[in-house]
């Protein structure tokens, strides 16, 4: 791995702290307001229709826009995590300025979330498996924490297969993008260099459909939005699948044991402590 795609915990921790002030902004700017429409769409297939799900999870979550948006279309409790604190400081701010009292905000390693089997009536993430240092472990702990017949949703950006579409996307990202970062947040270029790296590298769409299905995912798919600039991928797990409970902690009834990461400053709306 280059130095520019280190997805050591403790770099991808330090850079979206870093970011963090303008995360929301330059993102909505740079996607010309699409990601907004992408999450809504994620939030959408996170559930059947009719269903009505008691608590879903938002993990590598960043500022939380994608747990708010499930909050917002499910009426449900939902779990918002990340091990940027600053990150999920912005989201806890938010979700009370929105007055949503049904969202928490953690600190959580996806690699090893500390919720029970089961825990979840659904588990998404946008835009942050990218940024693990090993997805299939992190797809695999998305597929535990879920109840059977619940879903695993991902949304994340891809490489268009048309070739027009794909030229102009790979232009628009090694180069305007880069640049228009650099203008609006000249101390944080290393995130908006780093990022298409982070998509031209990238797992292609079936082979993450794949990795779902090895994680005992079914019924899996994969919905492109935008011209194939980014898509969703849709698993299910099965009503047969076992259980593998971890034992019982003194914690709210879905956590499974004590988080062991630095505790970051206390916020309401926020749970201490339970990464991209």
């Amino acid at each position: 791995m280059s130095p520019s795609l280190d997805k050591t915990p403790r770099r991808i921790r330090e850079m979206f702290d870093i970011i963090s002030p303008r995360y929301d902004f330059l993102n909505h700017l740079l996607s010309f307001n699409t990601d907004v429409l992408w999450r809504r769409r994620a939030a959408e297939l996170c559930a059947a229709a009719g269903f009505k799900p008691r608590r879903m999870l938002d993990i590598c979550a960043g500022t939380g826009d994608l747990g708010l948006q499930l909050q917002r279309r499910w009426g449900c409790d939902v779990v918002v995590t990340d091990f940027a604190g600053r990150m999920l400081d912005i989201g806890a701010t938010k979700a009370r300025r929105k007055r949503i009292r049904s969202a928490q905000f953690l600190r959580a390693d996806a690699l090893k979330l500390p919720f029970r089997e089961a825990a979840f009536d659904a588990c998404a993430v946008a835009f942050g498996l990218r940024n693990v240092a090993d997805p299939e472990t992190a797809v695999r702990e998305m597929a535990r924490v879920v109840r059977p017949g619940g879903r695993v949703v991902v949304l994340e950006f891809t490489l268009p297969l048309r070739p027009w579409v794909r030229n102009g996307y790979l232009f628009y990202f090694n180069r305007i993008l880069p640049l228009l970062g650099e203008m609006l947040a000249p101390s944080r270029r290393g995130a908006y260099r780093y990022l298409p790296l982070s998509v031209a590298s990238w797992t292609p769409p079936q082979r993450l459909l794949e990795i779902m299905r090895s994680s005992g995912l079914t019924r899996v798919s994969f919905q492109p939005l935008s011209l194939g600039v980014a898509g969703i991928h849709v698993g299910t797990r099965p009503e047969s699948s076992e259980l593998m409970a971890r034992s019982p902690g003194p914690n709210p009834p879905f956590l499974a044991s004590s988080p062991k990461l630095p505790a970051p400053s206390s916020q309401p709306n926020r749970q201490n402590d339970a990464a991209p």
